[in-house]
């Protein structure tokens, strides 16, 4: 089972006020969607290099000699996926407290309790339909707990979180994020009573279910709700009082902090990522290796570097074109009705080819080359496009309160 990139989860179209009039106020949603949209293309180019390039799967962190500089990039585009997603989660859970701050018992208690059911939903959601669509097998003998499980269980930690003062959040946050590798140390052995809780955690790890099955831990959870308790944290800087321009310095100034602090801590070459970097026989391979981070869990530079992109993606997306945003808040609209769809498209796709042609590996067909990953995401891209338009349309004129959870 791959190691896939991270992708969605929380509603997108949680009611946010502009300060300046309704053009502010479209320009802010839009920015967003836009940027989710954006990492949404990402992850559908990574979920096609899983499927359709399966003799040239990657490690993690990368192993350079045996990875090719297009292979690299184009698996290194796809680590924004996971957070910059569990970031704008965060985001959206504080605009949907915001939006009911008038109901009864106020709007961080509506937040926590949409919150918590949200993530349960997406928790069942993984160990379901979504292992269902990466394995086809119903009775799979190993469930693997990937990013849609995190993101539930992230928000099952921010249901709680949020009570918290917003300024005790951020601490939180930051210390996790930077602080979690201190933790790297310590290891459970599969006979020890903390194990599995640890496996859950940090370490990747698989944990023993009944009947014989087992799951796997892709994603263990703690740097995760750093990356979430952030995102809700920044939620004051989309306030209707806050003018845009000031929001957009904000996201900027952040975003090149984030990349200074992981140019400094990459550059001292010790804490931050348990791999150091090596100097290459070219520029190119000591670039690689200085950008060769470990994703699962993600490291303090892994993070750091993500999210500095994702925060000046997010400044850059309230300026770009306004047909760009349109066709990228399509996908951003609709994410999870997304995320199950590219994959039982991308993997019944395949299965069918591989029927037809009898020439799989493991059940699936290869394309030749990197080229070739781009070019079969980029037709899989338009299908799901014109679905989740018409998803979006569909939500917009069905008000029952469970299309909330799609």
């Amino acid at each position: 089972m791959p190691n896939v990139a991270g992708t969605p989860a929380l509603a997108s179209d949680t009611p946010v006020q502009a300060p300046t009039g309704a053009q502010a106020k479209r320009s802010r949603i839009v920015s967003v969607d836009a940027l989710r949209g954006f990492v949404m293309l990402l992850m559908l180019i990574d979920h096609t290099r899983e499927l359709f390039y399966y003799p040239m799967q990657v490690s993690d962190p990368m192993a350079l000699p045996a990875t090719p500089p297009s292979l690299f990039f184009t698996r290194l585009t796809a680590h924004l996926c996971a957070p910059v997603f569990v970031l704008l989660t965060g985001l959206a859970a504080s605009l949907y407290a915001d939006s009911r701050s008038g109901d009864a018992g106020g709007g961080r208690a509506a937040a926590s309790s949409f919150l918590l059911k949200r993530g349960l939903f997406l928790v069942a959601l993984e160990v379901t339909v979504v292992n269902f669509a990466w394995s086809f097998d119903p009775t799979p003998a190993i469930v693997y707990l990937q990013v849609i499980w995190v993101i539930g269980l992230s928000m099952i930690a921010l249901a709680a979180l949020v009570h918290l003062p917003r300024i005790a959040v951020l601490v939180l946050g930051l210390a996790i994020v930077l602080g979690h590798n201190l933790l790297d140390p310590i290891i459970f052995t599969p006979d020890q009573p903390g194990y599995v809780a640890w496996s859950m955690l940090h370490d990747r790890g698989f944990i023993d279910l009944p009947f014989g099955a087992r799951a796997r831990t892709s994603y263990p959870l703690l740097p995760w709700i750093g990356v979430i308790a952030l995102g809700w944290s920044i939620g004051p800087w989309f306030a209707r009082q806050v003018d845009q321009d000031v929001r957009r310095r904000r996201l900027v100034v952040t975003g090149a902090a984030a990349l200074a602090l992981f140019a400094v801590l990459r550059a001292l070459n010790g804490y931050g990522e348990p791999l150091p970097w090596q100097v290459g026989t070219t520029p190119l391979a000591t670039v690689m290796s200085i950008l060769n981070l470990t994703k699962y869990p993600p490291s303090a530079d892994f993070i750091l570097l993500t999210l500095g992109i994702g925060m000046l993606l997010l400044a850059a997306f309230e300026r770009t074109s306004a047909r760009l945003n349109r066709v990228l808040v399509v996908f951003g609209s609709a994410p999870l009705f997304f995320y199950i769809l590219h994959l039982f498209l991308l993997h019944g796709v395949n299965s069918l080819t591989s029927a037809v042609t009898g020439g799989a590996i493991k059940g699936l067909v290869s394309v030749p080359n990197v080229a070739s990953i781009w070019l079969v995401a980029a037709a899989a891209a338009v299908p799901c496009w014109f679905a989740c338009r018409w998803f979006g349309r569909f939500k917009r004129t069905h008000t029952g309160w469970w299309w909330r959870y799609l």
